[in-house]
């Protein structure tokens, strides 16, 4: 199987889609010529051209406003939202629109529609250009929500988004988007919306993570297996709606539990990962419940020394379950 990046992969689902269907389309800033600031949508203009890949003006509002009327016009629309940060004057769109129409129409009006989102912090973007939103809107009933971790199912998970009668929020970790690297099989494949996934398997201790912190988790559980600790990594992969049973499952089989985000701690979305524990999983649990977070601060620091600082890391996640295994 090939091995390709984060970021290719997702071209690819793109790329795919747009041959296979000619109701889909792209539209956001700079996705035409420029190809996206992070050159995800390269090329694609020249292929399909300018009625498939639309540039849009700066302005999220009409990038959502556009998706969803022509999603309710049979459509399947891509939107691209530059950056996470970007994203709150859309939020009515999203909340109030998109997302209620099937259930206030009572089934009558669909939104085929995927928001594209590059989130989260590790590229020395600073105050507005490294938010995690996934807890602002995993709230919302009506929206799907999907965080890879790997190359396989960036591509996968974005096919299904465009596939599905509903919006589907598609996050994606920027600092892997090169960082990331893995094999994707040959030919046609989707990942479906909302399974989990058994990163690797393991019997001391269960670590659920999503996104970057998927991937780092993944290399904190090969550093502590060499200390004698067989962590097993389960990466979420879809927020909304959550695989409640690998959870519990999971911690049924290691007793011990570490959520971890790179959002910060109040509020986030690892809250009600503990809370599914704590409700469906409390009796199989020998130890606290922890959260590997950011700090509670108004945003990622500009600084690399002081992003490194806030962002969990393999390191920090492996001194988290050394911890919490009593090493």
């Amino acid at each position: 199987m090939p091995e390709i990046t984060l970021i290719e992969a997702l071209r690819q689902a793109m790329d795919e889609e747009l041959a296979r269907d000619p109701r889909v389309f792209i539209v956001g800033e700079d996705v035409g010529q420029r190809g996206g600031v992070f050159r995800a949508t390269q090329g694609l203009y020249e292929k399909y051209g300018e009625t498939r890949l639309i540039d849009s003006p700066l302005a999220e509002l009409s990038i959502m406003a556009v998706g969803i009327g022509a999603a309710m016009a049979d459509l399947r629309p891509i939107c691209e939202i530059q950056f996470a940060d970007f994203i709150y004057p859309a939020f009515n769109q999203i909340v109030n629109e998109g997302s209620r129409m099937y259930y206030r129409s009572n089934g009558a009006w669909c939104v085929p529609m995927v928001i594209r989102v590059p989130y989260g912090g590790g590229i020395g973007g600073g105050l507005y250009h490294s938010q995690s939103i996934e807890a602002y809107f995993s709230h919302v009933p009506g929206l799907k929500i999907v965080v890879p971790s790997t190359p396989h199912d960036a591509k996968g998970l974005l096919k299904s988004a465009v596939r599905d009668p509903n919006p589907v929020m598609v996050l994606e970790p920027k600092k892997g988007y090169r960082a990331i690297t893995g094999e994707i099989p040959d030919g046609e494949y989707t990942v479906p919306i909302g399974p989990a996934r058994i990163a690797r398997e393991g019997r001391d201790i269960s670590v659920f993570a999503y996104g970057m912190m998927a991937y780092y988790a993944a290399q904190a559980a090969e550093t502590v297996a060499q200390e004698g600790i067989d962590a097993e990594v389960v990466d979420l992969r879809t927020l909304l709606p959550l695989d409640k049973d690998a959870i519990v499952n999971s911690v049924k089989k290691t007793g011990k539990a570490l959520i971890v985000h790179e959002d910060t701690l109040t509020m986030g979305y690892g809250a009600e990962v503990a809370a599914v524990i704590a409700n469906d999983g409390f009796e199989y649990l020998d130890g606290p419940v922890r959260r590997l977070t950011g700090p509670d601060v108004p945003g990622v620091p500009f600084s690399h020394g002081m992003q490194d600082f806030f962002m969990p890391n393999p390191d920090t996640i492996a001194a988290a379950i050394r911890d919490l295994m009593g090493y």
